[in-house]
């Protein structure tokens, strides 16, 4: 890793579970402008634990607390959905620059609901839309915003596989749980379409954003057959991009997502890898002007830890980043309820017409 900057953003991190084990916890240590200043937790045991593993200069097993400390600059949320914007609305009423897991929310007015509280604060919210911090889609986004042109479709992909924690628990540490842990008053995957929408399709709505800008309407299908949840949305884009996303939940096959665009001046087709792998994609670029195609090698393909890097140089450098905004959250939001809408209507949905929550 490279060496730490002078100045480090003191970060404090609400959670001890799966996602800050997995992601957090290690890119505050690893980053080069940031520093694990906080956690927070309401399981005794597992923060102490993790106390105990990441060293962070305090423990707080309350919130509140943990938002009192003048040290603190910023919090990253890392609960489950139900959970996020009551924790960032918090923060920020605190004085604290937010850094929230993905979705933002669960529903449209929900997320909006942070717009003042951002406004009135000054301070920076950004969603943990990770893959925006994967070389491969940077490389690919630089030629998209550059030499290729004018957009004329988008075809992404999003397919989880039912082999993906074989995979998963080989690379990932193990995971330390508590029976004191702090859940949702529901069960997150007592609706499993809500639930793969949610937690994958948040992925590959944010990705087709990040490369061919706003989502202007949506017409989906759902199929569930075999154990298999298959979305096939068509997207009209707000610039006239062309497009359609595939989200699958769980194919019978090897981790299987990318996307190939298609412009005036040249083609992109990305292979993205599970992201545990902490793997940059495999995309190629192909330049009409040179008749020859392009691969970054991407070889720093720890995402959490770039999008870490990524939002402090933001708030200590006002550093113009690729991460995704309040406005980003809110867009996601709003385009998987209208998915998930134009799926049970078997009718195209315009965003702008959509409201309430998944």
């Amino acid at each position: 890793m490279p060496a730490k900057d002078q100045r480090l953003l003191r970060v404090g991190v609400l959670g001890c579970g799966p996602i800050a084990q997995a992601a957090h916890f290690e890119a505050c240590t690893k980053a080069r402008n940031a520093a694990l200043h906080a956690i927070c937790d309401v399981a005794d045991d597992l923060r102490d634990r993790m106390a105990a593993t990441h060293a962070p200069t305090r423990s707080f097993s309350d919130y509140d607390a943990m938002l009192a400390d003048p040290d603190l600059e910023a919090v990253v949320i890392a609960t489950s959905d139900a959970f996020h914007v009551p924790a960032a609305l918090r923060a920020l009423q605190a004085g604290k620059h937010v850094l929230c897991e993905k979705p933002l929310a669960t529903g449209i007015e929900e997320a909006q609901s942070l717009r003042a509280a951002v406004k009135a604060s000054g301070k920076v919210l950004q969603v943990g839309h990770m893959k925006r911090f994967d070389a491969g889609l940077q490389a690919a986004k630089a030629f998209i915003d550059g030499p290729m042109g004018q957009m004329v479709a988008l075809k992404a992909w999003y397919c989880d596989n039912t082999h993906r924690y074989a995979m998963t628990d080989a690379v990932q540490p193990l995971i330390v749980t508590s029976e004191a842990a702090r859940k949702p008053s529901e069960n997150p995957k007592a609706d499993l379409d809500r639930y793969y929408m949610l937690a994958h399709g948040s992925h590959l709505v944010d990705t087709a954003r990040f490369f061919a800008g706003e989502i202007a309407a949506v017409d989906a299908r759902l199929l569930n057959r075999a154990g298999i949840r298959c979305w096939f949305v068509d997207v009209e884009f707000a610039n006239g991009t062309l497009g359609h996303l595939d989200l699958t939940v769980a194919v019978r096959m090897d981790w299987h997502e990318g996307f190939q665009i298609y412009g005036a001046e040249g083609s992109i087709l990305g292979k993205t890898y599970n992201p545990w792998y902490y793997k940059s994609s495999d995309v190629d670029i192909f330049h009409e002007a040179d008749g020859a195609t392009h691969r970054v090698l991407g070889a720093d393909g720890h995402f959490y830890r770039r999008q870490l890097e990524g939002f402090a140089d933001t708030i200590l450098t006002g550093a113009s980043q690729y991460g995704a905004d309040l406005e980003d959250g809110i867009a996601s939001v709003r385009a998987m309820v209208a998915i998930a809408q134009s799926a049970r209507t078997k009718q195209p949905v315009r965003l702008a017409d959509v409201s309430g929550a998944l």
